[in-house]
């Protein structure tokens, strides 16, 4: 223990220097940005910037990545909640309470506690990656395809609670995202489904498309039907921001949910949008007035901004640890470390520990920065709402479809924007959630590939004779049915 924090006082030395500060401000900065824009998701914003830390050295360039990934999962937060058009798939769940609140003229308070969520989420994250990414890696390793299908299935049951009384509506988004998920190669026998002879049907329905078209365009064509073409009018010096008593009110849910983030970050192919999900599902489900979720609830926006900013920290512990990277972000960040010479693992932590302190160090730094940076800025951000519609939505409608093109430089990925953003409009009219669509492609893959490694591995039973699997799949059960059953039994 004197020598972990031997070398992370080193770290703490090293990144407070002017460069380091300043490179983490440039990659805090710029992940706002990645993270605000609709198409660029935080793995997206970090591959964009590799290629320009090439000729420095490798703390500062992995410093400057890290910054971005941090930050992004934050920005995504900003146009969700002012602009109802996530820029993360992980701010989804975001703007189900943050855009209400806007709507009520109230985008101060969203955008406080977003902010706040989001720098405790990241600071919970980086200390349980300091002091316990070696036991918790060495579990997450141990989870067989049977926990991950499991896990999968528990993260679906949140349309339960997410459809509210309409739940039927919502099981039947849900499902229609679990169908899409099906159109393409089969991950597992390489069999091409549904594409129809269609070569641009092969790789399937890309996540950031569908997300744009389903929420930022849905919308617009939403407020184009009803002639809505009125700008907020709100005032940033005279809008209404969270007290100190607001931030200790919501203190068990911001850490909960960050607790929640990092343990579900720690398993690859989980990430930031199912820890979102799970954590303001179980928030509901916990809350003293579960009737205000969806309607601008404080408490929805700590959730989702606590656990989704929380996983990043999760992410880095297979990363740094083991060399398995836990999510698309950190994928990248394994690309980054290998083209300076370095292979992230264990000997790592012997080899080279000035670099993993001085970017565990940064951690730390970065939340710092982000809350700074995001309470000066909270003002500019408040100004997007004040923007006549008559000018926002070209704007909002061109990012869109600049942002569906750059995700696989696919005329086909905005033609699918396009058409999932009639479609959500559609659904909108008839008062069916657009959210459990993207819950289901999100899962979808995770649930199909491990259900059929599991199988193969040790046969239908295996779900039931691993505790661990059998014990997530009572509690999805529970989690779906008692919802149904209060409803039933109030009704």
């Amino acid at each position: 223990m004197a020598e972990l924090f031997g070398n992370l006082i080193d770290g703490l030395t090293f990144v407070t220097g002017i460069i380091p500060i300043l490179t983490i401000t440039l990659g805090v900065i710029m992940g706002i940005i990645a993270g605000a824009t609709p198409g660029l998701s935080p793995s997206m914003g970090v591959a964009l910037l590799v290629p320009f830390t090439y000729a420095m050295s490798p703390t500062l360039a992995l410093i400057l990545l890290v910054a971005i990934y941090i930050a992004a999962n934050y920005g995504g937060s900003i146009t969700a909640v002012t602009i109802n058009a996530p820029g993360t798939p992980s701010s989804v769940v975001t703007a189900f309470d943050g855009y209400p609140l806007t709507k009520k003229g109230k985008p101060g308070l969203a955008l406080g506690v977003s902010l706040v969520a989001s720098t405790v989420g990241g600071i919970i994250g980086t200390l349980i990656l300091i002091f316990f990414s070696g036991p918790l890696a060495k579990f997450a390793l141990k989870f067989h395809p049977a926990e991950y299908f499991a896990l999968a299935i528990f993260g679906l049951t949140t349309v339960a609670s997410l459809g509210g009384k309409n739940w039927i509506k919502a099981f039947i988004a849900a499902m229609f995202g679990l169908l899409l998920n099906t159109v393409g190669i089969d991950p597992i026998s390489g069999v091409s489904r549904f594409t129809f002879g269609f070569s641009f049907l092969y790789d399937g329905f890309a996540l950031i498309p569908a997300l744009i078209g389903l929420f930022a365009l849905s919308e617009i064509f939403k407020q184009l039907e009803g002639g809505d073409f009125s700008s907020q009018q709100v005032a940033p010096g005279k809008q209404e921001w969270p007290t100190a008593s607001t931030y200790w009110k919501l203190k068990n849910t911001i850490m909960r949910s960050s607790f929640m983030g990092t343990i579900i970050g720690i398993f690859p192919g989980a990430g930031a949008t199912i820890a979102a999900f799970i954590s303001y599902d179980v928030t509901k489900r916990m809350s003293k007035t579960p009737e205000e979720f969806g309607k601008g609830s404080l408490e929805g926006v700590a959730a989702a901004e606590g656990a989704n900013s929380s996983s990043v920290g999760g992410a880095l512990i297979p990363l740094l640890t083991l060399g398995i990277p836990g999510s698309a972000s950190t994928a990248v960040l394994i690309g980054a470390l290998m083209i300076h010479d370095l292979t992230p693992g264990p000997q790592l932590f012997i080899s080279n520990p000035d670099i993993i302190y001085g970017l565990l160090a940064s951690l730390l730094i970065a939340n710092i920065i982000l809350l700074v940076l995001g309470f000066f800025g909270a003002r500019l951000w408040i100004k997007v709402t004040t923007i006549p519609k008559t000018v926002l939505f070209p704007l909002i409608f061109a990012v869109s479809i600049i942002g569906s093109f750059a995700v696989r430089n696919s005329f086909f990925d905005v033609a699918a924007c396009l058409a999932f953003g009639i479609f959500g409009w559609l659904l909108r009219r008839y008062n069916y959630p657009v959210a459990p669509i993207i819950l289901g492609m999100v899962l979808g893959n995770i649930a199909e590939t491990n259900f059929i490694r599991a199988v193969m591995m040790g046969g239908w039973t295996v779900f039931f004779t691993r505790p661990l699997s059998l014990g997530m799949l009572v509690v999805a059960a529970a989690s779906f049915a008692v919802p149904l059953i209060q409803a039933r039994k109030q009704k």
